[in-house]
Order: structure tokens, then C-alpha cells, then sequence
């Protein structure tokens, strides 16, 4: 989502809850982190030094250790607002949705900020849980403009689409896109809905008008390949696997589609 892309990186899908990795060894922590330890260990009470350590740790993939020392600063300062947005940041990246939720909870207890609302609401949103779109209707009361309407919007859309209203779901993406007509998630999960009720056709209408405003979409192309593959059309299929990849080498999935197709 656009407005996340400013403050944290959020997955469209659900967060689910999962076991934390396990602590990385000493040894693939980068010389910085290493160096921000023995620094942080000197001046404990830095809470400068700690957060140069988070962001170092985050940066390495380190996320149990980041959040280990987001801890710390809590510890230290627990009505401190940006410590607990930082927190659920890193505890979503971390796929601990519980976690995140608590801390966003903690977050706009000590001052309710849009978007750290939004992003509470976001991830209720995906749990099917009828508060983001309170807190949706909260956020649009503050009349922030058209981007903040943008992205409510798209939040109760994803909202009534994981609880099966497919009809206001749709309202919703299209009021999304009528305050910001490049926000690409609302042309994607439109597409999805199509997609996923056969409405094969519509689908790829959408696919093509996502890419027709951002060519350099790989999603919209990886989706538009599995609606002509769907479709049975071969040879278009294949052209928008290979445009995906081209755009997003990492789609797996559009590889394993082009030997699926004998390409």
C-alpha cells in the first residue's frame, strides 16, 4: 500500500501467527550490529545507540534480536509513541500479527496518529474483524483528504471482500481508486474478486487497466497470465509469465506456470 510504503511494508494477505525464527549466532551479524552491541553494552541508556542497533538488526533480518531491544526501549520509556509503532512494525515483518496488534493497541493509546490507526486497521481488516472499519470511519471523521480516503477505502474493501460482501467490497475499491487512481492494491484485489467468481473476462479488464497506468507491474502481469491461462489462452499466457518474471524474477510461481506450459 502506497501510505505504507512511507512508514512500514504490510502484507496484502493475512498475517498469520507464527513461531519466531531462532536467534541468528554471533556470527551472521554484520561488523555494524556487532559494533552497536559493544556500543549500546557502554552506554546502555542510549536510546539513540539502540535504536541505530534495531534499524542495523532489522536491516540483517535479525528480527526476534531487533525486537529484543525494542523491548529494552520500552522498558525504558513505555508511554513513548514512536517505540511502540516501531515495535508492531517490526513484529509485522516479523509475521507476529498478535504482537502487532498489542502494540498498535499500545501505540494510539498514547497518541491515535492515522496512520498508525490505519495500520491497526489494516491487519484487522485480513482477520475479518468489524473494528477496522470503525476505525476506517474514525480516521475519515479527521477529513485528512483524498489519499487518507484512498486508503480507508481500500482497507473496508479488503474488509467486506474477506467476509464475502462481495458487493461492497467493490464499492469500496472503486471509491479507493476515484480518490487515487493509482493505487494499484485496489485494481489487484478488484481483479482477485473477479478472478475468484469466475468472471474470468472482467478480470483481465482490470489486470489490463492496472498495467495500461503502471506497465512495470509484475503482479498485475503475473494475474493477467493465470486469467489466459485460465481462459486456455496458451500463447498470451505465456508472454505475461515471461513479462512478470522479467519485472520480478522472485515470482516462483510464474516460472513454475512457464514449464507448467512447456515454455
Amino acid at each position: 500500500m502506497k501510505w505504507i510504503s512511507a512508514l512500514l511494508l504490510i502484507l496484502l494477505t493475512a498475517c498469520q501467527q507464527k513461531g519466531r525464527k531462532p536467534e541468528q549466532k554471533a556470527a551472521e551479524i554484520p561488523a555494524e550490529a556487532q559494533n552497536l552491541y559493544k556500543a549500546v553494552n557502554l552506554y546502555p541508556d542510549s536510546i539513540s545507540l539502540r535504536v541505530q542497533l534495531v534499524n542495523a538488526l532489522d536491516s540483517a533480518g535479525a528480527l526476534p534480536l531487533a525486537l529484543a531491544q525494542m523491548d529494552s526501549l520500552i522498558k525504558r520509556d513505555s508511554a513513548n509513541f514512536g517505540i511502540w509503532f516501531h515495535k508492531a512494525q517490526l513484529s509485522e515483518k516479523a509475521m507476529d500479527t498478535s504482537m502487532a496488534l498489542q502494540s498498535y493497541r499500545m501505540a494510539v493509546r498514547i497518541y491515535p496518529s492515522p496512520d498508525a490507526l490505519l495500520a491497526m486497521a489494516n491487519l484487522l481488516a485480513e482477520k475479518k474483524n468489524e473494528q477496522a472499519v470503525v476505525i476506517c470511519d474514525e480516521v475519515e471523521s479527521m477529513r485528512l483528504g483524498r489519499e487518507y480516503l484512498a486508503h480507508t477505502s481500500f482497507i473496508k474493501g479488503v474488509y467486506f471482500a474477506r467476509t464475502g460482501d462481495i458487493v461492497k467490497a467493490m464499492a469500496s475499491f472503486d471509491r479507493c481508486m476515484g480518490n487515487d487512481y493509482q493505487y494499484m492494491e485496489a485494481y489487484m484485489e478488484k481483479g482477485f474478486l473477479y478472478y475468484d467468481t469466475k468472471q474470468t473476462d472482467k478480470a483481465i479488464s482490470i489486470f489490463e487497466k492496472a498495467l495500461e497506468i503502471r506497465p512495470t507491474y509484475a503482479d498485475a502481469s503475473y494475474w493477467l497470465a493465470k486469467c489466459f491461462e485460465t481462459k486456455g489462452e496458451k500463447e498470451k499466457a505465456i508472454t505475461e509469465y515471461q513479462k512478470a518474471l522479467v519485472l520480478d524474477p522472485s515470482i516462483k510461481e510464474a516460472t513454475e506456470a512457464l514449464k507448467r506450459l512447456g515454455a
